[in-house]
């Protein structure tokens, strides 16, 4: 029995290749694998607390790639490797090296030189990640992650709410499932992808 994934609008469709990397055969329902996904992020969080992380390790391509692996290695035998297909959002997979380590130039410029506040500066490399879309799946999930590491452990500034003023759940919002917290996150990423992100920093400390 293959595995029967649901996609919403702006989820990442996988191919059957990337589906074969599925580590747990049980899993058949898209219902399953977020349950699965989450408590393996949720050991990464874990992972980061009470850690301490100096810029010269979190601008890295080995750092970005080290947390998504801890994100989804127990889920998918791809985790931390970027994607070998292209997708119908992010760029070219042969860019992505590339377009990587320009992102990463210009946050340790934005770092060095103040170039915007804190939470700017986590925003907008949340926002670049995820339209470079390194990885084959989750994408969004890995770049709010990294955002939040930025925050708290460069700038000592709290983390993220990411919406969950807008959601029924305890804590951050689910943003990989329908609802009010997710239509405000796709219009957020939208205006950012115009230039204009004053809805994404609002909805980060949402």
């Amino acid at each position: 029995m293959g595995l029967d994934l649901d996609y919403i609008d702006a989820q990442t469709p996988l191919d059957e290749e990337e589906k074969d990397g599925l580590l747990i055969p049980t899993i058949a329902t898209r219902g399953e694998l977020d349950e699965f996904e989450q408590q393996n992020i949720e050991q990464a969080v874990q992972w980061t607390l009470g850690r301490s992380f100096k810029p010269d390790t979190v601008f890295t391509e080995e750092f970005i790639r080290m947390v998504h692996k801890r994100m989804y290695a127990d889920v998918w035998a791809w985790a931390g490797e970027f994607r070998k297909t292209n997708k119908n959002i992010g760029i070219d997979k042969w860019q992505i090296p590339t377009e990587l380590r320009y992102l990463l130039d210009d946050i340790r410029y934005w770092h060095e030189n103040n170039t915007y506040p804190p939470d700017e500066i986590a925003v907008r490399f949340k926002h670049r990640i995820v339209s470079i879309h390194c990885f084959a799946n989750g994408n969004g999930r890995h770049s709010r992650l990294m955002a939040d590491i930025i925050i708290e452990k460069i700038y000592k500034q709290p983390v993220f709410s990411w919406g969950a003023a807008l959601s029924l759940s305890m804590g951050a919002a689910n943003l990989s499932s329908e609802g009010d917290a997710r239509a405000a996150y796709l219009k957020a990423v939208k205006a950012a992808d115009q230039g204009d992100y004053s809805l994404l920093l609002a909805f980060a400390r949402s």
